[in-house]
């Protein structure tokens, strides 16, 4: 079927005339009456009976037209959803984080995601950092928001979103909490370690062989920062860790920070995509979000108060 002749018999019969129909079409009155001739030809229908200065849908060509009418709606719906899709409003959105960002930073940037994307599937899982950039790389996320983590590989690309200093904390009591205490003295207390592949544990190993200090006894290794902390506060050991993420232990004080001027490190926090791909519309307006969100909370020097 000729889906030309059949958009203008459409319009045809939705205006009940043929000089209205040529009018909105933007084509002359006969182009419009030799397609809509054409098409009963096609279909060996008569479609439109004249009717004064108008037309009138015979019995088929109000069934045409009615059909007519379900398909163009189904084209328009279409379109829409498309459009919506292409422009990050639908669609799902799956993110890797690490503690940090996955705590401290994605549940504002998504809450204001929401409120312009409310058709937006929303997935987020914690994982460690190399976890969070194997699912990338599986296509098991979108993209990935991680605190340090290992060198992004082959295939991935990063770009840094901001830094958060790294402290020592040991707990309340100790008799280094609140001191100053250089790294070899502090790598002689027993430490409370995340697990292997965990950025502050890889963090903490190449401080040590940096400052050529024996790496700290282990005195109990965790899976996950919320009982690292527990641990460090019952008087498991001191830890390594950012200082997002301990500075309300510190503040409640259930843990306490040791300074060490010698050991200066910070906790880059960066977002991650599949190098060479060009992000889904979704993970671009996110993107998009948190770039312009983090830009208004760190505004250029000189500029108004």
């Amino acid at each position: 079927m000729n889906l030309h002749a059949l958009r203008l018999f459409h319009t045809v019969a939705r205006l009940g005339s043929v000089t209205r129909a040529a009018e909105e079409l933007r084509l002359s009155q006969p182009a419009v009456t030799i397609q809509v001739r054409n098409l009963e030809q096609e279909l060996g229908l008569t479609l439109l009976a004249p009717k004064g200065r108008g037309v009138l849908l015979t019995e088929a060509g109000a069934c045409v037209a009615a059909e007519a009418r379900r398909l163009f709606a189904l084209e328009e719906e279409v379109e829409a959803r498309v459009a919506a899709f292409r422009e990050g409003r639908t669609g799902r959105l799956r993110i890797a984080a690490t503690y940090l960002p996955a705590n401290f930073l994605l549940p504002a940037w998504t809450a204001r995601f929401r409120e312009t994307h409310r058709g937006v599937s929303l997935s987020l899982s914690t994982a460690n950092a190399r976890e969070a950039l194997r699912r990338l790389t599986h296509y098991e996320a979108d993209l990935a928001v991680i605190g340090g983590g290992p060198e992004a590989a082959g295939g991935i690309t990063r770009r840094l979103l901001r830094e958060d200093p790294m402290w020592f904390v040991v707990p309340p009591g100790h008799p280094l909490a609140g001191r100053e205490a250089s790294l070899g003295e502090l790598m002689r207390e027993p430490f409370v370690l995340r697990e292997p592949g965990s950025f502050t544990r890889d963090m903490l190993l190449s401080l040590c062989r940096t400052a050529h200090v024996e790496p700290p006894r282990i005195s109990l290794e965790m899976d996950g920062f919320s009982e690292t902390l527990r641990a460090v506060a019952a008087g498991c050991g001191a830890a390594f860790a950012s200082a997002a993420e301990v500075r309300p232990y510190i503040e409640r004080g259930e843990v306490a920070r040791v300074f060490v001027p010698s050991a200066a490190a910070v906790n880059p926090i960066s977002l991650c995509l599949r190098e060479g791909e060009e992000p889904s519309p979704t993970a671009a307006a996110f993107l998009s979000l948190i770039l312009s969100l983090i830009e208004a909370s760190h505004p250029p020097a000189g500029g108004s108060p």
